[in-house]
């Protein structure tokens, strides 16, 4: 009898358990993901004051550039900078998670040396970004070390 009992009440957790609809919504966000194509993963940075989170990508000569910590990238150097707005995860309470991709900046450097700075997706339209600010805050990461 108390086996039965026992099966009864295990079986009845189960089955309301499995029965909760899940009834939590993203609040109208949607997670973005980059591909970086051939490039690789070099640094990445939060900004609390402004809910952002970024992400630099590069190639070779992008990574031997930042590594020897020269003020202007190397000939062939192709770097895209990556913002993100973060939100909370819902799934993970103190946890954040990228949302709304802002902008994506892209510092190539031809093979003459000339530099050169893009941006996409760009929030303030209005203002210009000082292009010699940029390329310097691009030169001012360091790469992640790995083991």
């Amino acid at each position: 009898m108390k086996n039965t009992i026992l099966i009864l009440l295990v079986s009845l957790i189960s089955l309301t358990a499995c029965s909760k609809e899940n009834s939590d919504t993203n609040n109208g966000l949607s997670r973005v993901v980059f591909d970086p194509g051939q490039l690789k993963f070099i640094s990445s940075s939060l900004n609390p004051k402004k809910e952002t989170m970024s992400a630099l990508y590069g190639n070779e000569k992008a990574l031997e550039s930042l590594s020897k910590e020269t003020q202007k990238p190397e000939a062939g150097t192709v770097m895209k900078l990556v913002t993100w707005k973060y939100h909370e995860n819902p799934q993970y309470i103190g946890g954040t998670i990228t949302g709304e991709l802002l902008s994506i900046e892209t510092v190539q450097a031809d093979h003459l040396g000339n530099i050169s700075y893009e941006i996409k997706n760009d929030p303030a339209k209005s203002t210009s970004p000082d292009k010699e600010g940029r390329i310097q805050y691009f030169m001012s990461y360091r790469p992640v070390s790995r083991p």
